[in-house]
């Protein structure tokens, strides 16, 4: 199996580590799940956590491309191209939402306040 069959899965994967730090322990601790000193725990490593998130998919997206107009070029079909195009958007969000916690926690603080408010 070639790694550009496993694009979908690495940058999914990809995204679950970058959400280790900051999108996956605020799930846990908003659904009574956890504790905030999980969440305490893991967001010491999210300078490790989100580059890694933020390369996986890129690689990942990269990857897809690649494949896509080499299939394009050949006029051949994209195996599981929907599914890893659905894993890669999935991804993206889930790393954009890192990434926003992690640049402007302020900010994403007011958001999730506002939201719990309503």
């Amino acid at each position: 199996m070639k790694i550009a069959d496993l694009r979908g899965v690495i940058s999914f994967v990809g995204a679950g580590i970058s959400s280790l730090c900051c999108v996956l322990p605020l799930a846990i601790v908003l659904l009574g799940i956890g504790t905030g000193a999980f969440m305490a725990t893991t967001m010491r490593y999210t300078l490790i956590f989100v580059p890694i998130g933020v390369v996986s998919v890129g690689a990942g997206i990269g990857l897809h491309v690649r494949e896509r107009r080499r299939c394009a070029q050949k006029g051949c079909r994209m195996a599981n191209g929907t599914i890893q195009a659905v894993l890669l958007g999935i991804s993206a969000v889930v790393v954009a939402a890192a990434l926003f916690f992690t640049v402007f926690p302020d900010t994403a603080s007011k958001l999730l306040m506002r939201a719990m408010e309503h």
